[in-house]
């Protein structure tokens, strides 16, 4: 998988950055270095090329997934994360999941796979339309939800399903909307300000 690994200060934790459809390694730097300058980043390009697009996995069409690809996807992504925490010296409780959109996704069926080993997530635009019958325990989880009125993506109902598929498993969760299907500086620095609450850095 193509990716960025940058160190700006030793020890410090590592965002995990994960674009959105037609994004890539590149897209989400800026995002990371307003959340917190002093963060390392590793961020990864979805390997499934949808039209000339990157995504992270398959769907057949908006809002209807692959499944059986997104949960080969994710361990797939999961395996990657584990090898570069390897390299770089760096543990998954350190980890800060930053994802938009179909990145958000694959990051929502990574924790639903490993709950234990993540700890943070701020996740703009999620969307996993489906209800789990699956029980987890998210109660180590800190978890900021950035959501949109008017998305045409994503439906209110659909935001309210992420939302409870989290607090349904105990996540310490934090929720802002926003507008549209996207990222704007409002929603960055309520981003930004959960962050500082939670820091152990």
């Amino acid at each position: 998988m193509e990716y960025i690994y940058k160190e700006n200060a030793k020890d410090a934790p590592v965002f995990i950055l994960l674009h959105g459809t037609g994004g890539n390694e590149e897209s989400l730097v800026p995002l990371a270095e307003t959340l917190n300058p002093e963060y390392n980043i590793l961020s990864i390009r979805g390997n499934v090329n949808e039209n000339g697009m990157n995504r992270f996995f398959k769907r057949h069409c908006e809002g209807q997934y692959d499944w059986d690809d997104l949960e080969e996807r994710s361990e797939e992504l999961y395996a990657f994360i584990i090898s570069k925490s390897e390299e770089y010296h760096f543990a998954l409780k350190n980890v800060v999941l930053v994802g938009f959109s179909n990145g958000s996704n694959i990051a929502i069926q990574m924790i639903l796979d490993h709950p234990k080993a993540f700890k943070k997530a701020a996740l703009f635009a999620p969307l996993f339309p489906i209800d789990l019958k699956v029980d987890r325990d998210f109660s180590d989880l800190d978890v900021f939800l950035s959501l949109g009125k008017g998305d045409p993506i994503v439906s209110e109902e659909e935001s309210h399903r992420v939302i409870d598929l989290f607090k349904e498993r105990k996540a310490n969760v934090t929720t802002t909307w926003g507008n549209g299907h996207s990222i704007n500086q409002d929603v960055v620095l309520k981003a930004k300000e959960w962050l500082k609450k939670i820091a152990t850095f």
